[in-house]
């Protein structure tokens, strides 16, 4: 294959991408999280003050709200931020109401700002494909680097979360690259490449506070390179004890200024930024407040006592957001899963929305690398001590990769935060790069041609099966469910919340509403929008507590959401206490439409009619 080429086909995959996820995200309102991350990068921008969103680091943040800057900058036009409410002025974290504030009472064009704010995520997107695909053709050259940018740019889980402001396609894609120039590196450990590992690293850092497991991975990953290193030089009559001293000098050492580079060139000074002008007594208290459940109290006192420093209180506000995600996986979500809601997690959570939420054709390609994978392994006798040793010292790359992998999921699984597919979306890249270098090393070893076209058909078969599964879900790819349930039309029945319904369809419950001339609708609405700002006079705010009789005597039309629906119809897990059964009324109604596959929407007729 040419490599212009190769490289036409993998420009076109990419604009397909950014394609789909620009004009499906066009009619999407804002997610649930959305409201408070683009508000709270506006204002890092404008205030440099970062008393909202602490939980996040705040790069991600920082391009959504530059974006706007810069728009009204260019355009002249008129941002107005609510600085003198009290979710600014006295409130803890008052990131939610700011954001609502911001977004829709204000006097700001709502959706002129959410667009704004998702264009870089589509740059981020973007890069992390070009990553995919530069670092597969260098690992395993130009056909399998195809495959592998073609499982991610047709990823529906990818296309999805790539357009809004959030920090999981930005951790995949920092945990991803500094992963490729931390072993650039380690291959040959220049000075140069040390440097620019490090400052990639400390990017790293600042997309989601998840991609400090990096720092367990590159430190695992160097201390193996340093034993495989040590055992070569003795291989080749070297003095064991010189070489490990300078292999540890060389590439722990190393290691060391690489985390010193990006932390101190890169986190620390992005932090003084969002510092500049957060007024130290009142950090000193949000933080007091913020941290006074947390568990650990020596790391939460120093944290505390660390924000009244000047020259480190910057640290102390990354400290305090690395904090809060501690706290948060310990303290769990109330989730529905598979019928039961729970709030304690379950092992079985990421296992199975992994299979119900991804393709079955990269399941399907998964599955022959693996066994493929095993039966060379065992075919090769990699398992004697030398041959491990250098299958380990040729695939180090891989070795990271698989060993993230590891690493993540054992994260993800005894985590209790269970709400969405998302959280183990960084393993996926690394997923599709190492399925395609197997595949192509199983289409190769084939006895005869006549098998190699057998599983060449089949390879073809699969892709087209994938990219047909994947375009007709557009524009809902946040509701994507593989054939095996059925698609994304039984995805509710599964799991809700960010793997199905995250608020993006509020306008299109809007366009519906109407295109049918509906004067009312009760709306029980869970996401990032605000009714009564899309629907007008035709909202009537519903929830569950409300009587059912307030519906079913008078009659009329009720939209809820597919989060709220099955949280009130779902049983409750053994051991936890909730209220539960409060949509179960709605049963015996079939939906006369479902808005995106997240919102449903009943005609309830009047009492005396039914």
């Amino acid at each position: 294959m040419s490599k212009k080429l190769t490289y036409s086909l993998a420009v076109l995959m990419l604009i397909f991408m950014v394609g789909v996820a620009y004009f499906s995200m066009a009619g999407d309102s804002a997610i649930i999280d959305e409201v408070a991350h683009l508000p709270a990068g506006y204002s890092y921008i404008t205030q440099q003050d970062m008393r909202l969103n602490p939980e996040h680091p705040p790069l991600i943040k920082d391009l959504a709200g530059g974006a706007i800057w810069l728009y009204s900058k260019i355009t002249g036009t008129q941002i107005n931020i609510p600085t003198d409410i009290a979710a600014w002025q006295t409130a803890i974290n008052g990131q939610w109401d700011f954001g609502f504030e911001f977004l829709y009472r204000s006097g700001n064009d709502a959706d002129k700002l959410i667009l704004l704010g998702r264009l870089p995520m589509l740059l981020i997107l973007l890069l992390l494909g070009c990553y995919v695909f530069k670092w597969s053709r260098e690992l395993l050259g130009p056909k399998a680097a195809l495959l592998a940018l073609f499982l991610y740019a047709f990823s529906p889980t990818f296309i999805a979360h790539g357009r809004f402001v959030t920090t999981d396609v930005a951790a995949a894609a920092g945990i991803f690259i500094a992963s490729y120039y931390f072993i650039r590196w380690l291959k040959k450990p220049s000075a140069k490449n040390l440097v620019v590992a490090g400052l990639v690293f400390g990017l790293a850092q600042t997309a989601k506070f998840s991609v400090f497991l990096l720092v367990i991975l590159f430190t695992f990953i160097a201390l193996l390179w340093i034993y495989l290193k040590t055992r070569e030089d003795k291989m080749a009559n070297q003095s064991a004890l010189a070489s490990l001293g300078r292999n540890l000098y060389r590439y722990f050492g190393g290691l060391i200024c690489l985390y010193a580079i990006g932390f101190a060139l890169i986190v620390w000074p992005l932090y003084i930024f969002h510092t500049i002008n957060y007024p130290i007594a009142r950090q000193v208290s949000d933080t007091t407040t913020i941290l006074q459940s947390f568990g650990m109290r020596p790391i939460a006192n120093l944290i505390i006592w660390l924000s009244g420093i000047p020259i480190l209180r910057a640290l102390a506000q990354y400290g305090l957001g690395l904090a809060m995600v501690l706290q948060r996986a310990v303290g769990g979500n109330t989730a529905y899963f598979l019928g039961e809601l729970s709030n304690t997690g379950s092992t079985l959570y990421f296992p199975v929305v992994y299979l119900l939420k991804e393709t079955l054709t990269l399941h399907i390609l998964t599955l022959i690398a693996l066994l493929y994978g095993l039966w060379q392994f065992l075919k090769n006798k990699f398992y004697r001590w030398n041959n491990l040793h250098n299958l380990l010292q040729e695939n180090i790359a891989q070795v990271l990769m698989l060993a993230f992998i590891i690493l993540y999921w054992y994260s993800s699984l005894t985590s209790i935060l269970n709400i969405g597919v998302r959280h183990i979306l960084p393993t996926f890249a690394f997923v599709f790069l190492l399925a395609s270098q197997q595949i192509f090393l199983w289409l190769g070893n084939s006895a005869t041609d006549r098998r190699k076209k057998i599983k060449s058909v089949i390879l073809i078969i699969l892709i087209i099966w994938q990219a047909i599964s994947v375009i007709r879900v557009y524009p809902s790819f946040l509701a994507y469910f593989n054939e095996s349930i059925g698609g994304p039309a039984n995805g509710y029945k599964y799991v809700v919340d960010s793997n199905l319904d995250w608020g993006q369809d509020l306008k299109r419950l809007t366009a519906w509403v109407n295109k049918n001339n509906i004067d009312k609708i009760r709306l029980n609405y869970f996401g990032g929008g605000v009714p009564e700002y899309y629907l007008g006079n035709k909202f009537v705010f519903w929830w569950e507590n409300y009587p059912i009789a307030d519906i079913t005597e008078p009659g009329g039309w009720l939209a809820v959401s597919a989060t709220f629906l099955q949280g009130g119809r779902g049983t409750l897990a053994p051991g936890f206490y909730d209220k539960s059964g409060y949509y179960n009324w709605l049963n015996k109604y079939s939906p006369v439409a479902i808005i995106g596959h997240s919102i449903f929407v009943y005609y309830i007729p009047p009492a005396n009619t039914q």
